[in-house]
């Protein structure tokens, strides 16, 4: 399709996208021309803020805008309770099923030895501070039911065996292979009330 160079770059820019293909990226490029300058101005200022704004939660390394989240800030969320998941994006999907209300760590990955991704490159090691300056009544190990999610919830049970009163995984509500983003809030809440010890053989 021969398209002005200015709208192709668009295009492509917004086909890099996570789960935007071109025919997609091709009709919000379009919607965007359609929209007045100041509309595409509040866009780009959009971008542009957040990519300024957004940083990593101190306590949890979820998404904030001061030291500490929302989340962490709350007085009003149970902090003996702390669900661990793969990264920021999976709190707001947990957060949407309203099955959860205590607080999060995040651990920015799963180990992933292929792509040379090993236990020392999560946030580890900062969980295992956080419990000791702040013990925990229960851990809720959220990571996705893949197969690098499984070997990483092994991981975490044993290495922070004794750190936590009990250390708790996900029900399998979820089916394997899922991906927290994608699941429906019902199957969410199930798995959260419907979740089990973690024993490690």
């Amino acid at each position: 399709m021969n398209i002005p160079p200015s709208l192709e770059r668009l295009v492509q820019e917004l086909a890099r996208l996570p789960g935007i293909g071109q025919k997609t990226a091709q009709r919000l490029a379009f919607s965007i021309l359609r929209h007045d300058e100041a509309r595409a101005q509040a866009l780009s200022d959009a971008v542009l803020q957040v990519k300024e704004k957004i940083r990593f939660c101190e306590r949890c390394s979820g998404f904030a805008e001061e030291a500490l989240c929302q989340i962490c800030q709350d007085p009003r969320r149970d902090e003996r309770v702390i669900c661990v998941v793969e990264q920021p994006s999976d709190i707001y999907v947990i957060e949407r099923s309203g099955a959860f209300r205590g607080r999060y760590h995040v651990l920015m990955g799963v180990i992933s030895p292929l792509d040379g991704v090993g236990p020392e490159q999560l946030k580890i090691r900062e969980l295992a501070r956080r419990l000791e300056n702040e013990p925990a009544q229960e851990l809720i190990i959220a990571t996705n039911p893949s197969l690098q999610g499984e070997a990483t919830a092994l991981h975490l049970s044993r290495v922070l065996e004794g750190k936590a009163e009990k250390i708790t995984r996900l029900a399998r509500g979820m089916p394997v292979g899922a991906n927290l983003e994608f699941t429906d809030d019902v199957t969410l809440s199930q798995a959260f009330s419907g979740r089990q010890d973690f024993v490690s053989s």
